[in-house]
């Protein structure tokens, strides 16, 4: 193995040198709490005060708009279970989202579900997007919160969150994106697009992990979720990870000053890797072309298991996936392909590439040559395939 060829940046993203060098002074002569009155404590403070101002410009909001949490999980429990409980109290027990969202919203409904919650869970289609009229259609006197993501964590599909946004208005329904996957990728305004809460997480876009950030517009006061202290404006209890938040400001900012540059690039290396995997036999791309983040390709290979295709990867220096690494434990197939209308046995041979900054044409190439070699040696004794070649078994996809 001459070299590592990492396409997994869906999952994690390594911190970048600028948000590194600007988070270190805060370990060591910076490291005050930034609640403390004294001259270390204020220099914490005012560097968290300037990362949210800098975050907050990057979505056109507000500085007080934005609160810090440990990540994009934390984000999504307390924008979901805040707004559910607060609209309780008004007889609106009513949640809408769809059926591919991240673990992080979808197990959060279903625990408030158990708490006699009602929701309705939309359907993404074949190409992996919501129907705005469908959504539309679904919104009742008692919806308290519309939760789409922005971006898919797996397929890569972006969601038509502005259509959304003017129909949660029209209606006076919260509306709530999680922004993870889209975060430094897609330019994102919050007024301009009717979103009235954002979660993101800054390992996600070459910030370090364990840190985070949920908009809030101004005039919703969500209940807290976690009880302590007086940080974020008496909201979110615990001392601010103030190197953290530093380093996701920096990372946020440079990705979003060089959004169009970056997309222009990964959107180029995208589709040159989608066309050439698209040649192998049976081969299917997961998600709509057009509509996708720009460094997200996933694809399944009929006959072929996606664990043994990545660790044939792996052998070979190249580190990808097979869907969310908040799931690599499980064997089941990814509820994202299942939503999609991929039978379990197609779904079961999928493969995730998500290219980032550090990747190049040159591992394209590889990638073109050593995919197809792979998906044939494994496919070389699957009886599954020769079931698949001899017409014995065909797995229809539901194309919707």
């Amino acid at each position: 193995m001459d070299r590592l060829i990492y396409v997994d940046n869906s999952a994690t993203t390594p911190v970048s040198p600028e948000a590194l060098k600007a988070m270190e002074p805060y370990f060591i002569e910076g490291f005050g709490n930034a609640s403390s009155l004294y001259s270390v404590g204020r220099k914490a403070k005012k560097a968290l005060e300037e990362a949210r101002a800098s975050i907050a410009g990057c979505f056109n909001a507000e500085p007080d708009e934005i609160y810090f949490t440990s990540g994009g999980s934390e984000a999504d429990n307390w924008a979901i279970k805040g707004v559910a409980h607060l609209m309780a109290k008004k007889g609106k027990k009513h949640i809408i989202t769809s059926k591919f969202e991240h673990h992080a919203v979808l197990h959060t409904c279903a625990v408030l579900e158990k708490e006699g919650f009602e929701v309705t869970y939309l359907n993404v289609h074949h190409n992996g997007i919501v129907r705005p009229e469908e959504l539309e259609a679904a919104i009742r006197p008692d919806t308290a919160l519309v939760t789409i993501m922005y971006a898919n964590n797996e397929i890569g599909t972006i969601q038509p969150i502005p259509e959304i946004g003017a129909i949660c208005k029209k209606h006076g329904v919260l509306f709530h994106t999680d922004a993870v996957q889209a975060a430094g990728n897609i330019h994102i305004d919050v007024k301009a697009q009717n979103i009235d809460m954002l979660s993101i997480s800054a390992h996600k876009f070459h910030g370090p992990k364990g840190v985070g950030a949920l908009y809030i517009r101004k005039g919703i006061i969500l209940p807290n979720l976690i009880e302590g202290g007086a940080q974020e404006k008496g909201h979110r209890a615990g001392t601010e990870n103030v190197a953290g938040i530093v380093g996701m400001s920096v990372a946020l900012k440079n990705a979003c000053d060089h959004i169009d540059e970056k997309a222009a690039r990964l959107s180029k290396m995208r589709d040159r890797l989608i066309d050439g995997l698209l040649k192998i036999e049976r081969s299917h791309i997961n998600g709509d072309r057009e509509h996708r983040l720009p460094g997200n390709v996933n694809m399944c290979f009929e006959g072929v298991e996606g664990e043994s295709l990545l660790l044939q990867l792996d052998l070979r220096g190249v580190c990808a996936s097979s869907g969310s690494a908040c799931t690599s434990g499980s064997l089941d197939p990814s509820h994202v392909l299942l939503s999609i209308g991929l039978p379990h046995e197609i779904a079961h041979g999928s493969l995730r590439i998500s290219f980032g900054d550090q990747n190049t044409e040159e591992d394209v190439d590889f990638l073109l040559q050593e995919v197809p070699k792979i998906v044939n040696y494994l496919r070389s004794f699957s009886p599954l395939w020769e079931e698949i070649k001899e017409g014995k078994v065909h797995f229809p996809i539901n194309y919707d």
